[in-house]
């Protein structure tokens, strides 16, 4: 799957910048035209560091003059007061750019935090794990690249480039096997996913012959079994059922060939970084 994840960064970035700074940054005018100034950045917190594009991005939006100057690559995994870059130029710019910058940053950084170390927690396997539509508005290009960074994996964009076949499609079309077929009717080069929750609409799904099926919270013995009985030319996807680490490395060991996770997107949790003036 080819992704150009900054299709839209300049329109996402503009858009931040213009839901804070609408052309005037009060208290910062309190700060005279000409006084330059270095600030550095820093995380508070332990972090795989993501979001560089569009950090720089916010800054030349504001103020193309800015200098930066990144200590640590993408991808990077830094402890408590590791120093992330230095930002150098106008310090009224260098204040009205702060929040927006480091908004994208700790949350870009914090959905590359929680993929890590659940990859970590699978990397005895040959799993992949995989993120879902279920992204913050506006940034889903963004968080998919902070998944794709931290050693996740990419399922579909949206809902204009692989089929996912759920209970809702297959009762209007009629039947597993009616929608996997006109599906391959209507986009044959488009990857075919079904949902499946039981065993028995799991062989259902496998005489339908789709790409992949997903295994939507099934139990673990089931799981077992649909992998001893499907074969090479169909990907299992097992989603659903993970509540704690335990039932990741547990899925994980199945054999299934992906598992998809809401949580690598819904629920990051912010990295701690703090902008200070030297």
């Amino acid at each position: 799957m080819n992704i150009d994840y900054f299709e839209n960064l300049h329109e996402t970035v503009a858009t931040a910048i213009d839901e804070d700074f609408k052309g005037t940054d009060l208290t910062a005018e309190l700060v005279d035209c000409s006084k330059k100034a270095t600030a550095e950045v820093v995380t508070r917190s332990r972090a795989v560091i993501a979001g560089r594009p569009w950090v720089d991005e916010v800054f030349g939006q504001i103020d193309k003059e800015v200098i930066l100057d990144w200590k640590v690559n993408e991808g990077d995994l830094v402890d408590p007061g590791t120093l992330l870059f230095t930002a150098s130029g106008s310090a009224r710019s260098l204040l009205t750019t702060e929040r927006t910058a480091l908004n994208f940053l700790q949350t870009l950084s914090g959905t590359a935090t929680r993929t890590r170390h659940y990859v970590d927690l699978v990397k005895h396997t040959s799993v992949r794990l995989l993120d879902t539509r279920k992204t913050i508005p506006g940034l889903r290009l963004a968080q998919k690249y902070a998944v794709k960074i931290a050693g996740g994996h990419n399922h579909r964009i949206g809902l204009f480039d692989a089929y996912l076949i759920k209970e809702n499609h297959i009762n209007v079309a009629g039947s597993i096997a009616t929608a996997v077929e006109r599906a391959r009717i209507l986009s044959p080069d488009s990857r075919v996913e079904v949902e499946v929750e039981n065993l028995e609409e799991f062989r259902m799904a496998i005489d339908a012959r789709p790409d992949w099926i997903m295994l939507d919270n099934f139990e673990y013995a089931d799981l077992i079994e649909a992998v001893a009985s499907t074969n090479e030319n169909i990907k299992l996807e097992a989603s659903g059922g993970i509540e704690q680490d335990s039932d990741l490395v547990r899925i994980a060991e199945t054999g299934v060939d992906y598992i998809s996770i809401g949580a690598l997107t819904k629920h990051c949790e912010a990295t701690d970084l703090s902008m200070r003036f030297k």
